[in-house]
């Protein structure tokens, strides 16, 4: 099992450092959070909550994720970097094609990318694109993602997109992972369907072993698969053991909260509670 350390909510001038620490414990890779921005109002309930209340406020600090990859990836040579996720629904497939491209190539294939559609309409209208059809959007998105960034000179033309021949240079020398988040049917169906595999959001055990049944029966392990997890019951050797068990192949932890250290800790209390979760849990899982 693998270890990904997730970097949400963290102050921006901690994350290089982070970074170079989480490389030297022994993290596998580290998760990069999307947020465009904090709108006073929504019109609709976040929908990893009970109550559908954002765990944020206008305050907390975010950072692009592809700028956030770069700086990480220019003082680290080894560990990985992947959005978890990037919402799709509100931004341009060629653009996004040009800035993941960038990334891969800048960190040396080290960069992986997780997607989701978005759930706040306000992100979409006030970018400039419909909430409407969002599934069927992305669908064409991913696809066009994959087909400029295999490099060469390509063309599409679908339902919501249409571009003539065109091509990107440098393709990435290695494919791009898209991996595919979302709890609902269609985004099961979807992350079985294109996705190298498939990220959560905050998940209970029996919740996890539900999805990973449901992607198992849509075929999704059929090839090399993925599964993600950030799982809100199972902690410790123990809890990591039972989620390899059933088949998660990469736990995201934010190491400090188990330590006492908040959000907006302290940088040498981060650096603590990173090595003291390698030396008890990740020295201890082989």
């Amino acid at each position: 099992m693998k270890f990904t350390l997730g970097i949400a909510m963290s102050p921006l001038d901690q994350l290089t450092e982070l970074a170079q620490c989480a490389e030297e414990c022994g993290y596998s890779s580290i998760a990069l959070p999307d947020s465009l921005f904090y709108s006073e109002k929504v019109s609709a309930d976040y929908p990893y909550t009970p109550d559908g209340s954002r765990m944020w406020n206008e305050n907390t600090p975010w950072v692009d994720p592809m700028v956030a990859a770069a700086a990480m990836g220019a003082v680290t040579s080894r560990i990985r970097f992947y959005t978890q996720v990037l919402k799709l629904g509100s931004r341009n497939p060629l653009l996004l094609a040009r800035q993941v491209g960038s990334v891969a190539n800048m960190t040396g294939d080290r960069f992986g990318l997780g997607v989701g559609l978005g759930w706040a309409p306000e992100e979409f209208e006030w970018c400039g694109a419909p909430f409407e059809h969002r599934g069927r959007r992305a669908d064409e998105m991913i696809e066009i993602l994959k087909l400029v960034l295999g490099g060469g000179m390509v063309e599409y033309h679908g339902e919501f997109f249409s571009f003539d021949r065109l091509q990107m240079s440098p393709a990435p020398s290695a494919p791009v992972p898209i991996y595919v988040g979302g709890h609902t049917p269609a985004a099961l169906k979807r992350a079985a369907r294109v996705g190298d595999g498939w990220t959560s959001a905050m998940i209970k055990f029996a919740d996890l072993q539900t999805v990973i049944s449901s992607l198992r029966s849509l075929g999704a392990f059929d090839r090399p698969f993925e599964i993600q997890a950030v799982c809100i019951d199972r902690y410790g050797l123990d809890g990591y053991r039972q989620l390899a068990d059933i088949g998660v192949t990469d736990v995201i932890v934010v190491p400090w909260l188990f330590y006492g250290v908040g959000f907006d800790g302290g940088l040498q209390a981060k650096k603590d509670g990173l090595r003291r979760f390698a030396d008890e849990v990740i020295g201890r899982m082989s």
